[in-house]
């Protein structure tokens, strides 16, 4: 297997197989500090992988979707050491009928989602962020490596 197969293996063992994966999301914020520079924000939100993205559940009116409106270039990390770079994308109400496989999931995946997740609410959306690069760390070399730094893109690691 190439190093990127076994990558994607430890990816799917990790964060796949339909489970709930809590991820900070990075965003760059609205507003700059007092010298003009950008400044990120981050947050913790409940998500699930598959094929290289993650999917939210949120809110079009919460911060990180107004800052995502500005600039979706995001980063993620979670606490199964990993950290990735992907773009973000507002996939619209979750109740469309385009998005009902993932609909299904949410449902099937996070117990909370029939509770909070406001489906009747228009501004209840899907945002998915499709990676590109990053690191993900195997301290026990299950597949020979301790780090993978994978480009989603041109599907490589190193």
């Amino acid at each position: 297997m190439s190093k990127f197969e076994n990558a994607m293996k430890l990816m799917e063992e990790r964060c796949g197989n339909d489970k709930e994966e809590l991820i900070a999301v990075a965003t760059i914020s609205l507003t700059p500090d007092t010298a003009g520079n950008p400044c990120p924000a981050a947050r913790m939100v409940c998500a699930y992988y598959e094929d290289g993205a993650f999917f939210i559940s949120t809110d079009a009116k919460k911060n990180k979707m107004l800052q995502i409106e500005k600039n979706n270039n995001v980063s993620v990390g979670g606490l199964n050491w990993y950290t990735f770079q992907g773009t973000a994308e507002n996939l619209g109400w979750v109740k469309d009928e385009k998005n009902s496989e993932i609909r299904a999931k949410f449902k099937k995946i996070f117990d909370w989602f029939d509770e909070v997740g406001d489906e009747d609410n228009p501004d209840s959306i899907v945002l998915r962020i499709t990676l590109t690069e990053g690191t993900i760390i195997d301290h026990e070399k299950k597949y020979g490596e301790m780090q993978y730094e994978i480009d989603f893109i041109n599907k490589t690691a190193k």
